[in-house]
């Protein structure tokens, strides 16, 4: 399993996770709690109840990089790019924009 913290404005928005039966996205409910907290896309609004999905939902999938500079990240990274959240995890550390998403390592779960 693969998992990621998913940061908006510097605060813990919520979890992305991907395994066997696909990808997962929960807001944190410290983050619901906030006054100022805002989704982090239209398509995935506030929400107590985790989203769930057969691919890697289209707003993460956009965060990842195209043409070239994908290929020079599978390159250095030695990752498949039809693998999306190994993807995800090695480019998108520091985005442009409000969000970053950053792995949970294993040994962070235990």
């Amino acid at each position: 399993m693969k998992s990621a913290k998913v940061i908006m404005h510097k605060n813990l928005a919520g979890i992305i996770t991907e395994n066997e039966d696909g990808f997962h996205f929960k807001y944190d409910p410290q983050y619901l709690a906030l006054e100022e907290s805002e989704a982090i896309s239209l398509t995935l609004p506030l929400q107590e109840e985790s989203y769930s999905s057969k691919i890697l939902f289209p707003f993460f999938d956009g965060l990842i990089p195209e043409g070239w500079l994908l290929d020079i990240a599978a390159k250095n990274w030695k990752i498949n790019t039809r693998d999306r959240m190994s993807v995800l995890l090695a480019t998108c550390h520091d985005c442009i924009g409000a969000v970053s998403i950053l792995e949970i390592k294993e040994s962070e779960d235990e």
